[in-house]
């Protein structure tokens, strides 16, 4: 009897050091405990008073280690997740003079390791670690003196989408950040949240239902990048009565201009600014919904980005202005609203079909601020400005629809997206999944049809294809010189007439794109 109770103490307090194996701990402690009740029964019966009064204090001191082992296992250790997706795409561009570019076979593996701890009910940390990688190696371009992917000077590794891209073998941390779930706000009774550090704002609202995800923070319309920073929400819905109602204030910065620390440069001023280089680039707004019961949601959402980069002719070391100079070239302002309509009907029984369907619609507007006399999407050419004309504000919009419907006799989701945008739209989309670029970030059409399937549990398949019709250069640039306007059928026309400067742009300008996925996806 002494030797069983020795060997359920040392489970219990193996189950201490080891708890990544506590339920199987737990198990072996109530089995022993279950035993030992066992014992102390049949001893009551044989009148053996004292060796049961002995169990008796073994088990209690059994439940109070195993109540230790419970806690221990709850809240002192990170729980893993790991997402894994093997893709396929197929891909074909139409340059502006008719030529062909592709990729018939891209493949690629993209690995999430999920973390998520919760010392207390509210308090908790998520984090993320990221590979995304074709198959085998980059090869060497440009003679030799660069490598295709994930190569510094490339902008495939900046910092706002460097896990959305395909780059090298290293495992990097894509979402980092603690969250505060308050529930009383200064004493008003509305639930509140605070949060601070690499924050979830990829694949938001809207775009997660093509990704088969959950919806991060942003609206998916106009912010899909990587940031840092932090955001704070107030539940309104609480004190008004209306379901769902939301304020947050969301702060990002997305680059730091800091000197580094021996730097080989000779500069002692270790993280101080640098006169040479571009400010910092920060951005604020909020997300209002006032809707959302779950059924219909609606979200607003408004922001100014400080300081964004691009690059614009330096006529000061080259007054021809072919020497281009990356640097600040002023502000962006964005707003947009989003409706989603999940469900045509709450009633199950009356249409599985209408239950399962979702509806949405978005529309976005955004704005440049140049600094001074830069140049936001535009440049100089022999006839003058090309785009916008120095220090010249310009506006562009949006709109996207579309539907996902159950196929209810396979089990999957089919879905249909359509958008447009105008000839000076620029959202801050870089970092959307779409090999072929953001296709929301279109100066022209996208339309999209996909197919999600599951498998098995955690295991999914979806097939996509997505086209893009650009009617202006410039979709995918920054917001300088590269995200200059300019109408592809006028410069066809020009090239037509023998312009050789059009003939030049046609032969890089890529008129339509094409990009057909499968993948198999694992999640546990």
């Amino acid at each position: 009897i002494i030797g069983l109770s020795i060997v359920a103490a040392t489970f219990a307090m193996a189950g201490g050091d080891m708890i990544d194996m506590h339920n199987s701990y737990d198990e072996s402690l109530r089995a022993e405990l279950e035993a030992l009740k066992v014992e102390v029964a049949e001893l009551k019966k044989e009148g053996q008073n004292s060796d049961t009064k002995k169990l008796e204090d073994q088990i209690k001191s059994l439940k109070k280690q195993l109540s230790k082992v419970k806690a221990q296992s709850a809240k002192d250790n990170i729980k893993w997740g790991a997402d894994l997706r093997t893709s396929l795409d197929t891909i074909n561009y139409t340059m502006g003079d008719g030529s062909k570019r592709e990729n018939s076979d891209l493949w690629a593996n993209r690995l999430w390791l999920n973390m998520a701890y919760k010392p207390s009910s509210n308090v908790v940390f998520k984090g993320q670690l990221s590979y995304n990688k074709a198959y085998g190696a980059s090869l060497p371009d440009n003679g030799g003196s660069t490598f295709q992917r994930g190569f510094s000077s490339g902008f495939d590794t900046f910092d706002w989408i460097i896990n959305e891209n395909l780059t090298d073998n290293t495992v990097k941390v894509r979402q980092a950040y603690w969250l505060y779930l308050g529930d009383d706000f200064l004493g008003t009774g509305m639930g509140w949240t605070a949060s601070l550090g690499r924050r979830p704002s990829t694949t938001g609202f809207l775009s997660n239902l093509r990704e088969d995800d959950v919806a991060q923070s942003p609206l998916g319309h106009l912010i899909d990048v990587e940031f840092d920073g932090a955001s704070s929400a107030l539940k309104l819905g609480d004190v008004v009565g209306i379901p769902g109602m939301e304020f947050k204030v969301c702060l990002g910065q997305g680059a730091t201009n800091a000197v580094a620390r021996f730097d080989g440069m000779g500069d002692q001023a270790a993280y101080a600014g640098s006169s040479e280089v571009i400010d910092d680039i920060r951005l604020g707004g909020f997300i209002f919904t006032p809707y959302d019961d779950k059924q219909f949601t609606v979200k607003t959402t408004a922001y100014k980005a400080f300081n964004v980069p691009g690059y614009q002719q330096d006529f000061a070391s080259d007054p021809t202005g072919g020497t281009m100079k990356f640097g600040t070239t002023g502000d962006m302002l964005g707003a947009g609203i989003s409706v989603l309509v999940d469900g045509l009907t709450d009633d199950m029984d009356e249409s599985e079909f209408l239950y399962g369907t979702k509806l949405f619609a978005s529309y976005a507007w955004s704005k440049s601020m140049p600094d001074g006399t830069n140049q936001m999407m535009g440049m100089m050419g022999p006839m003058g400005a090309v785009g916008a004309a120095p220090g010249e504000e310009q506006t562009g919009t949006s709109y996207w629809v579309g539907a996902q419907m159950p196929v209810s006799y396979l089990g999957g989701k089919l879905g249909l997206e359509y958008n447009h945008g105008s000839e000076y739209w620029r959202p801050f989309t870089y970092g959307e999944d779409t090999m072929i670029g953001s296709k929301l970030a279109a100066r022209g059409d996208a339309i999209e049809v996909y197919y999600t399937q599951p498998l098995a549990k955690g295991l999914s398949a979806q097939v996509r294809w997505t086209k893009i019709e650009y009617d202006y250069t410039g979709s995918q640039g920054f917001f300088g010189a590269a995200g200059t306007p300019v109408k592809i059928s006028d410069l066809k026309a020009g090239a037509a007439m023998g312009d050789p400067m059009s003939q030049a742009m046609l032969a890089s300008t890529i008129e339509e794109a094409q990009d057909i996925r499968a993948y198999i996806r694992y999640r546990f």
